[in-house]
């Protein structure tokens, strides 16, 4: 059985393939340096005519790139995207699939020597033991392979190419830092968001919480230790009547999206687990018929813009619970999977203190696909739905 799940999205798809060391193994002189590994992303049901340069995507990339701030990894990967197909003349997309090459840069013989070193130690809340059982002895070790928080580079590259075309529809997705072992900012609203967006390391509009978070992290950083975080993300602009009923509700396929993210334990949307502290009077959120747009809209919004799978106009909201780095600078009990001992361990490797630095830019990269194919999921639909009245359009 071959590694599947490497695919996502229906109308708009990415596929990806890369490791954190690719290019670690092929180090040969016939072979260019930037063709040795890295990552691929091949993005379809990309519409022509968008425009798409490398810088374009290279600025997504930037926001999760490692080594940037003293709240992140060490490691440092130059993240350059090379276009090799989809773009012609005037870096105009033609309608073909997008294929973007991100080469592995940071990939020294010392390093892979010392994940050759533990690779037969378990390392707590990785994937280690998983994919050992799962690929055996060829699982790959060195710096947990395509468990890696490098994967995620891939990811970006593809919601780059969702976001350029988002652009064109007016959809603007923003994500950001609302709390940080258990340092917890107060509501945040879209217009907050975007004036404070990247104004500090940690990414939190709220820059006195910020100050407070960053202080707190670099204490945790300094003890050998980690911890974890929430990431909000907010969709602005969303028409409503997007989203497939049942199984795939629009909330559904953004959760698939974000939990597919290496990290990540949670997601509620809107009120999330606190409706279920309300009553339903509470609960609801009251329509009304607003003169001044013509539209039907929402006087609060605690299901967080969708209600039965289906987006009603508002703001889609979400919050995503993002668990603690898990590779830390303390002594763990451990497996040594070769010999089958009990054993204590100290893993050595570059990580971040936390991982909520960069993930924020992973979650805008997902949703920005899991939007963009349900818009076009919709729009399918419609051409076809010729005897609904277009009036409701309008509403």
């Amino acid at each position: 059985m071959h590694m599947m799940g490497n695919s996502f999205g229906r109308l708009f798809r990415i596929t990806t393939c890369g490791e954190s060391y690719g290019g670690g193994f092929r180090k040969f002189p016939h072979i260019p340096e930037n063709l040795r590994g890295g990552l691929i992303t091949i993005v379809d049901g990309v519409p022509p005519g968008i425009k798409l340069t490398p810088e374009i995507i290279e600025e997504e990339l930037n926001k999760r790139r490692p080594g940037l701030s003293r709240l992140s990894t060490p490691r440092k990967e130059k993240d350059k995207v090379y276009i090799f197909a989809g773009v012609m003349e005037n870096d105009l997309t033609t309608g073909a699939p997008v294929g973007l090459i991100i080469p592995n840069s940071d990939i020294d013989d010392y390093h892979i020597e010392e994940h050759r070193r533990n690779k037969n130690y378990l390392r707590p809340g990785q994937a280690a033991y998983t994919y050992y059982k799962k690929y055996g002895q060829f699982a790959d070790w060195a710096g947990a392979g395509r468990a890696s928080g490098r994967e995620t580079a891939s990811r970006v590259a593809g919601g780059a190419v969702a976001k350029a075309v988002l652009d064109t529809m007016g959809i603007d997705v923003i994500a950001y830092v609302v709390e940080s072992h258990g340092i917890k900012c107060g509501p945040v609203t879209y217009e907050m968001a975007k004036a404070n967006y990247r104004k500090n390391e940690i990414n939190c509009p709220d820059p006195e919480k910020a100050r407070e978070m960053i202080e707190d992290l670099l204490k945790v950083k300094s003890e050998g230790d980690s911890c974890g975080g929430v990431i909000e993300v907010i969709v602005k602009g969303v028409p409503a009547g997007i989203g497939e009923p049942v199984f795939d509700k629009l909330d559904a396929i953004i959760a698939h999206g974000i939990m597919s993210i290496g990290a990540v334990k949670g997601i509620e949307f809107g009120d999330g687990f606190e409706l279920a502290r309300m009553k339903g009077s509470q609960a609801n959120d009251t329509p009304y018929y607003d003169e001044t747009t013509g539209r039907i809209r929402f006087r609060t919004n605690r299901a967080g813009g969708i209600l039965g799978g289906i987006s009603n106009g508002e703001e889609i909201r979400f919050r995503v619970a993002v668990k603690p780095t898990p590779t830390i600078f303390k002594e763990q009990e451990t497996v040594d999977i070769e010999k089958l001992e009990n054993i204590t361990h100290k893993f050595t490797s570059r990580s971040d203190p936390s991982i909520c630095t960069r993930i924020y830019p992973v979650c805008e990269a997902m949703t920005r696909i899991c939007i963009l194919d349900a818009v076009l999921m919709a729009k399918a639909y419609r051409a076809i739905s010729y005897n609904i009245d277009p009036r409701w359009d309008l509403l």
